[in-house]
C-alpha cells in the first residue's frame, strides 16, 4: 500500500475533480505484475492501468488499491466491472470512496461478486493524500490553502508598500511548486491593483492552475499579466451590483450571486477544484477564514525585521473580542528554505 500510495502522489495537483489513486496487482504468488496510477481526470483509473499491465497473470491474484474502486458510469467504466472480469481473489483498498456514487457501493459490489475485499490499510495516510478531494465531496467546497510571507516581526510590507523580495529565491521557487498542487490561484483587486502578478507555476504544471480575481468594486486596471490568458487562463469575479461594468477581453467573467469567498469556493467547487491558494491581501484573507474558506495554513517566515506602525500585517480584523475567540491551529510540519522557515498549520 505504501508503494500505490507512492503512485498516486505522481499525479499531484493534475486529477481533479477526480482522486489520486493508485494501484497495483500480485499474482497469485504474492509477485508484482502490474502498477498504476490516475493521472488525469477522462484517464484511465488506477485500478484499470494496473490490470491492463498484469495481463492473464491477474487471475487469482490480488489488486491493492488507495481508494475504494468506483461502480459507476463517468468518463472511464466503472474500475469494478474490470475487477471482476480479471478474475482476481482479493482487493485490498485503503479509504472509502466518500462520493455519493460510490460510498462503499464498490466494495459491496466486489464481496457480491464472491471477491474478498480487506478495508482500511493505511487509511489514515490515503485520507491525508486525498484530504483536498474528500474535503470538496463533503462540504462543496475546495480545500483552501492561505499562503504569505512575512519577516520575523509579523510584516508583509514596509510602510511604503515595498514587499519585493522578502522571501528567498528557494521560497519563492517553493510557492511555484504549491501552486502547481493547486487548481486555482485566487487574488483581490488590491493585490491586483498593487503587485500585478502573473501566479502561475512556472511551467511546473500543464495547464497552468486557474487564475481568479475576486473584485467587490471592479476598480481593476486595464493592463494587467492576468489579463493574458494565453499564459494561463483567468477568471474575474464579482457580484451584481457591477455585472454591466467593462472589463478587459481576456478573462473570463463570472457573476456571483454575493461577492464573498464563501459564493466563490462553492462556484468554484463546481468546477471541479479540489485545492485552491489564497495569495490575497489582509482583508480578503480574514474573509476567508472568517468564512471557513482556508483549511490550512502555509507561512513563510524570513529573518529580517521591517518595523514601522503603518506596515502591513497578513490577516485584517478578524473580530475577536476575547482570545479564547483565537482560532484553533494545529501545527503540521517546519520545514527550511535556505535563510526563510515554512510553517504549515492546520485551521479548525
Amino acid at each position: 500500500m505504501h508503494r500505490a500510495l507512492a503512485l498516486a502522489a505522481l499525479a499531484q495537483g493534475c486529477t481533479s475533480p477526480n482522486p489520486l489513486v493508485g494501484a497495483l496487482v500480485l499474482d497469485a504468488n504474492g509477485r508484482l505484475i502490474g502498477e498504476g496510477y490516475h493521472a488525469r481526470a477522462g484517464r484511465p483509473h488506477a485500478e484499470v492501468g494496473a490490470l491492463a499491465q498484469a495481463g492473464e497473470a491477474a487471475r487469482g491474484g490480488t489488486l491493492i488499491v488507495t481508494l475504494e474502486p468506483c461502480c459507476h458510469h463517468g468518463r472511464t467504466p466503472p474500475c469494478t466491472d474490470a475487477v471482476i472480469a480479471a478474475g482476481l481473489e482479493r482487493v485490498v483498498v485503503a479509504l472509502e470512496d466518500p462520493d455519493p456514487r460510490v460510498a462503499g457501493g464498490g466494495v459491496s459490489r466486489l464481496r457480491s461478486a464472491g471477491l474478498e475485499v480487506i478495508t482500511g490499510v493505511l487509511r489514515e495516510q490515503a485520507a491525508q493524500q486525498n484530504r483536498a478531494f474528500v474535503h470538496r465531496v463533503r462540504t462543496g467546497r475546495p480545500w483552501g490553502v492561505l499562503k504569505w510571507a512575512m519577516s520575523l516581526d509579523g510584516r508583509t510590507a514596509l510602510p511604503n508598500g515595498e514587499s519585493q523580495w522578502i522571501s528567498g529565491s528557494e521560497a519563492r521557487s517553493w510557492v511555484h511548486q504549491l501552486r502547481a498542487c493547486c487548481d486555482a490561484v485566487i487574488v483581490g483587486g488590491g493585490t491586483l491593483r498593487a503587485d500585478d502578478p502573473l501566479l502561475t507555476s512556472r511551467g511546473r504544471r500543464d495547464p497552468e492552475p486557474l487564475r481568479v480575481v475576486l473584485s467587490r468594486s471592479m476598480q481593476i486596471p486595464a493592463r494587467a499579466q492576468l489579463w493574458n490568458t494565453d499564459v494561463a487562463p483567468t477568471l474575474l469575479a464579482h457580484g451584481p451590483q457591477v455585472r454591466d461594468v467593462p472589463a478587459p477581453s481576456g478573462p473570463e467573467r463570472l457573476s456571483l450571486p454575493v461577492c464573498d469567498p464563501e459564493h466563490l469556493m462553492r462556484a468554484l467547487a463546481s468546477r471541479g477544484c479540489n485545492q485552491v491558494l489564497w495569495e490575497c491581501g489582509p482583508e480578503l484573507a480574514a474573509s476567508a477564514v472568517q468564512q471557513q474558506c482556508v483549511q490550512e495554513l502555509a507561512v513563510v517566515v524570513a529573518p529580517k525585521l521591517l518595523g514601522g506602525h503603518a506596515s502591513r500585517t497578513p490577516l485584517g480584523d478578524l473580530g475577536l473580542i476575547s482570545l479564547d475567540q483565537a482560532k484553533q491551529l494545529t501545527m503540521e510540519q517546519t520545514i527550511s528554505l535556505g535563510d526563510d522557515r515554512l510553517l504549515v498549520s492546520l485551521v479548525y
